[in-house]
């Protein structure tokens, strides 16, 4: 078994000694300890930070990510584990579709002012008026008004 000091791991993991310390503050990881009191680790310590990267990656924070650790010393099949990950992935996973749905209609209004203030060739001072009628995004125009919907001029 090989021993790692915090700077290898460090260096192998690209995560600041700081930052392996505050895992293991947190309980993420257990560091070993020489007779001299020196911190060394493992290439399973390794394999630990390695996936507390990946898994703040997708969004997990540290609680969560303690959490499912934690199952390991109950969970020596490794279902319960599996389980709980892939029920934390799904609710990650609809919470991001939910995020890219909303951003697509933000980007989608963003392309409709582009477009609209592009059609505004005369300057900037009015409804482009009767261009809104065949423009794509006329069924979303808060200035548009169809025929049927434009006030009578007033008879006198």
């Amino acid at each position: 078994m090989r021993r790692y000091r915090i700077g290898e791991m460090a260096a192998l993991s690209s995560l600041s000694e700081r930052t392996i310390r505050y895992y293991e503050e947190q309980g993420l990881i257990r560091s070993h300890r020489s007779t001299g009191g020196q911190r060394w680790y493992t290439d399973e310590d390794l394999v630990y930070l390695k996936r507390i990267i990946e898994l703040k990656g997708l969004g997990f924070s540290l609680l969560e990510i303690k959490r499912i650790f934690e199952m390991k010393d109950s969970d020596r099949s490794g279902n319960l584990r599996r389980k709980a990950l892939l029920d934390e992935y799904r609710k990650k996973l609809d919470e991001d579709l939910a995020k890219l749905d909303a951003l697509q209609k933000h980007i989608d209004e963003l392309e409709w002012h582009v477009h609209q203030l592009e059609k505004a060739e005369d300057g900037f001072t009015e409804c482009p008026g009767a261009l809104c009628a065949s423009c794509q995004y006329s069924s979303r125009c808060t200035f548009f008004r169809s025929e049927a919907e434009k006030p009578l001029p007033d008879s006198e």
